[in-house]
């Protein structure tokens, strides 16, 4: 872990949602996320996995300076980023989306969309800009001539190649990616993930990148954060995490993968058909409906984060408290 100070930081964010219920019923609200405390350092690629719903995008909104946490705080280099400026924040931080087609602008071609981000900064002339957009799309692989192409007349892969450019053209310190590879085909993925390691390497970039597939992550991530209904319950280093999983829900996670070896079929995470209701949080550990492993203490007492080895689980299993119950009849 690096001493110096992080990027990019949650303290203690939390987002919550009134739900209308409808007439004469009793407004709910739903918990996207419950006091997240994470940190980004410098150059690595902190992936953060859960399944859908579970609060990742919503984080990464938070921490984009794109929504306001209802509780907890986002630091910026060690500035909260409620103080700064719209345009201090894109020129630090900035997005790659999940589906490059509905994040660009039909109307415009693709040097004009590459080059907006240098237009609202009052960054170089009309030459320099274009001299800008001309080595940013060469560094993302995209040919000259599609300079003046728009988005439908591109594949998928190359409208991606535009969001990532259009990122970069800033140089910010930290690109967060949202799922920036699942709305590709499958062939086509691997070259995207490749380009964003390579532009890594280049351009010392810091990634923080959110995704439900867990190969990915394993592909392309220094280190991990498991997400479970709004709360980070396991994090460590990735072959850490994936060579030895503490958490049950990370090593259900780890059970979804599909393996090409012909025979074993589809995995059986043991995690039911049913995804949790956030809305409507079971009491003590949130995970615990779901837990093969859940005992009373488990349905009683939200557990702590505990460290281990440098890593951290929020698990009884790992809090000192065990399984143990302090009831007597259990």
């Amino acid at each position: 872990m690096s001493l110096a100070p992080p990027l990019l930081e949650a303290r203690g964010v939390s987002v919550s949602f009134p739900i209308g219920a409808g007439f004469m019923r009793r407004d709910r609200v739903l918990n996207a996320v419950g006091g997240v405390d994470l940190a980004l350092y410098k150059g690595e690629v902190l992936g953060l996995v859960g399944e859908s719903g579970c609060g990742k995008s919503t984080l990464a909104r938070v921490m984009l300076g794109l929504m306001q946490p209802t509780a907890g705080e986002v630091y910026a280099g060690g500035h909260p980023l409620a103080q700064l400026g719209a345009k201090a924040i894109a020129r630090k931080i900035q997005p790659v989306f999940q589906d490059p087609y509905s994040s660009l602008n039909p109307s415009q071609t693709i040097g004009n969309i590459i080059k907006l981000p240098l237009k609202v900064h009052d960054i170089g002339e009309r030459a320099h800009r274009d001299r800008m957009v001309a080595e940013m799309m060469e560094l993302v692989g995209l040919a000259p001539r599609l300079r003046d192409a728009y988005p439908n007349q591109l594949s998928g892969g190359q409208r991606q190649r535009v969001a990532i450019a259009r990122a970069l053209i800033m140089r910010p310190s930290v690109v967060v990616c949202d799922e920036p590879t699942s709305a590709l085909d499958v062939s086509v993925q691997s070259q995207i993930l490749n380009l964003l390691l390579r532009l890594q390497n280049e351009l010392g970039l810091t990634y923080l990148l959110i995704s439900h597939n867990m190969a990915v992550v394993e592909h392309i991530a220094t280190r991990v954060a498991v997400m479970y209904l709004g709360r980070i319950v396991e994090e460590a280093e990735t072959t850490r995490l994936f060579s030895r999983p503490q958490h049950p829900y990370t090593k259900a996670l780890m059970q979804s993968v599909l393996t090409p070896e012909p025979g074993l079929g589809i995995p059986d995470t043991l995690l039911g058909t049913a995804f949790p209701d956030p809305t409507d949080r079971p009491s003590g550990c949130p995970f615990h409906p779901r837990c093969g492993e859940a005992k009373d203490v488990c349905r009683r007492i939200m557990p702590p984060t505990a460290a281990i080895e440098g890593d951290h689980v929020a698990c009884h299993l790992y809090s000192g408290s065990g399984y143990s119950s302090p009831d007597p009849d259990n």
